[in-house]
């Protein structure tokens, strides 16, 4: 049954994957980028008229419930809600990192999935509509990211305490689901300023190899659908072994 997805940080790698993958399946998909306005009309064109993009920063709370309205008003009812947009904050050490700069990761991975979270599931109660949340959340929530970063992987362990707790306060009508990805080949990597870390990382990972983002993409489209219906308050970890 299609549906219709709403992708936060739509617009490149993981994000871009799903888009892709809920266009091949059916479903019709609004997506949140923030600056990328070139990768955002690339998409859209790649994936055709079933796809839509809305210029948000999901880092600022009040922007969650505008989103909904312009899905509502451009015809669209979300069916399912994927947090996705994260950003990792600078490599480095606990003592060396500037602690504005982890507030700041905070404001996007937590705070920004809480309020769009919250948006969506208010429009599903007043319309008194089911829905399926799926949050990414990381491997480093289990791993804690020593000597890389120990914020970021905080973030995405309250990324999951909020998928456990809610997942259980919002059913049976709502469920909520989390996606904990392993390095993947993405430019996430490089915009924390250290682009070989793919490559320095796969002799730890047992399947030999990091993730493509569309094997997450993967994941999240069977979280989502009927499949995984008896699925909720979880987090499921798509890391190759670790």
């Amino acid at each position: 049954m299609s549906g219709h997805f709403l992708v936060t940080g739509g617009s490149r790698g993981i994000g871009a994957a799903i888009v892709r993958a809920a266009t091949r399946a059916g479903h019709e998909v609004s997506f949140i980028y923030h600056r990328d306005t070139d990768a955002a009309t690339g998409l859209i064109t790649e994936c055709g008229p079933r796809v839509h993009a809305i210029q948000a920063d999901v880092a600022d709370s009040a922007a969650a419930g505008t989103v909904v309205d312009t899905v509502a008003r451009t015809g669209g009812e979300v069916t399912v809600l994927v947090n996705n947009a994260g950003i990792t904050g600078p490599l480095g050490d606990f003592l060396s990192v500037d602690e504005a700069k982890v507030r700041q990761v905070f404001e996007v991975n937590v705070f920004g999935l809480w309020a769009m979270t919250a948006a969506v599931v208010r429009y599903w109660r007043a319309h008194s509509l089911p829905g399926v949340v799926i949050n990414l959340s990381s491997i480093a929530a289990t791993t804690g990211a020593p000597g890389e970063y120990v914020g970021y992987a905080a973030s995405k362990a309250a990324v999951e305490a909020i998928t456990r707790g809610l997942g259980r306060e919002l059913a049976p009508d709502i469920r909520v689901v989390g996606i904990a990805p392993g390095t993947t080949d993405t430019d996430i990597h490089a915009a924390a300023g250290d682009p070989e870390r793919p490559r320095r990382v796969v002799e730890q990972i047992p399947l030999g190899r990091v993730a493509t983002a569309d094997e997450i993409a993967a994941a999240v489209l069977f979280a989502a659908g009927e499949d995984a219906s008896y699925l909720t308050a979880t987090t499921i970890t798509v890391a190759g072994g670790l």
